[in-house]
């Protein structure tokens, strides 16, 4: 089956789907699609066809997504928590990732045709050598791409993901491209694995679970959270609307929420400034108290080295996880 779903909606979803984008729209949504198991023993398949039937939803869902204007995609594909279960479920999760990322690379003209950028999330190093080149090329060759985004989360938990991002800023310091006083809220953020795509508008979870299950938790702060009591296979485009129609009822209450968010962390980080500022200039002042020109003077100086220290690391951090990924993939070419 096909990641990239052609075909039109038909006429009553075509209306439905003109009716709600005359409201605010989500611009990245994001999917824990749960309930593929559930799924198999109610139709009393075998577990892996229950988890096949769960990608061709997500194809499917991409392609409404694609109607409805939604530019990029988060889903929840493998938890790190899933290596937990039987070696024969993990085993064939794997070879249908296998199978799944042969395919995506199989379609590479039909993924530039539609701009398509596949990002994987997740500590690939967990993953089978064959499996993590697979990842790495479909990453590689799909990264200029830019009209829409597809994010695959893969031994992946939030957790995981938030103790990563402060390990890369604990290396940032160790190499001495930041100080221990630029981390901060923002810093972490750009840290994760998710750096490159804004916070998604709007989670999903379906099967009537009504809990995060460790996915995204720091970057859903801010979003609608909207469970549904469909199993995933048998997720429907009305599903969809509705959970969209939820975030436009609360959309002003949510954009109301990250204002205020922004304004305080911008609040935050200029007293961190001005702590540090002033520590500098009591060391260094003779002990002549500043006066407020002189501090100003001194303040605007030292953010601006911040964010030249900042922007350094990152770029630092940004060739480390390319390199990750290119390395990968050279060798899986070479192989």
């Amino acid at each position: 089956m096909s990641w990239i779903r052609e075909g039109e909606l038909n006429l009553l979803e075509k209306i439905s789907a003109n009716i709600l984008k005359a409201g605010p729209m989500p611009k990245h949504v994001a999917f824990i699609m749960d309930g593929n198991r559930r799924f198999a023993r109610k139709k009393n398949m075998e577990r892996q066809e229950g988890h096949m039937q769960g990608f061709n939803k997500l194809a499917e869902t991409l392609r409404w997504c694609k109607h409805l204007d939604i530019r990029e995609v988060t889903v929840y594909a493998f938890s790190i928590e899933n290596f937990k279960r039987s070696k024969n479920e993990v085993d064939g999760l794997m070879e249908l990732a296998r199978h799944k990322f042969e395919k995506l690379l199989d379609e590479w003209e039909n993924l530039e045709k539609h701009g398509v950028c596949v990002r994987v999330l997740g500590d690939l190093n967990m993953l089978p050598l064959d499996l993590q080149q697979l990842i790495a090329k479909a990453v590689v060759s799909t990264k200029a791409h830019n009209k829409c985004f597809l994010n695959v989360c893969f031994a992946y938990t939030s957790r995981y993901e938030i103790t990563n991002a402060v390990r890369e800023m604990a290396w940032g310091v160790e190499q001495g491209l930041i100080k221990a006083s630029d981390v901060s809220e923002p810093l972490l953020s750009e840290c994760l694995y998710s750096n490159k795509s804004p916070n998604p508008d709007l989670l999903i979870r379906t099967s009537g679970e009504v809990r995060l299950s460790d996915f995204l938790l720091w970057q859903t702060s801010h979003s609608c959270l909207v469970f549904q009591s469909v199993l995933w296979p048998e997720y429907s485009f009305w599903n969809l609307c509705e959970a969209i129609l939820q975030y436009q009822l609360n959309h002003t209450s949510i954009q109301k929420a990250r204002d205020l968010h922004r304004e305080h962390q911008a609040f935050q980080q200029l007293e961190a400034d001005r702590a540090c500022v002033a520590e500098h200039l009591q060391h260094h002042g003779n002990g002549k108290p500043a006066d407020a020109q002189r501090r100003q003077e001194a303040l605007l100086r030292y953010s601006t080295c911040r964010e030249e220290r900042i922007q350094d690391f990152l770029e630092a951090l940004k060739r480390k996880r390319d390199s990750f990924f290119n390395d990968l993939w050279s060798d899986g070419v070479s192989t």
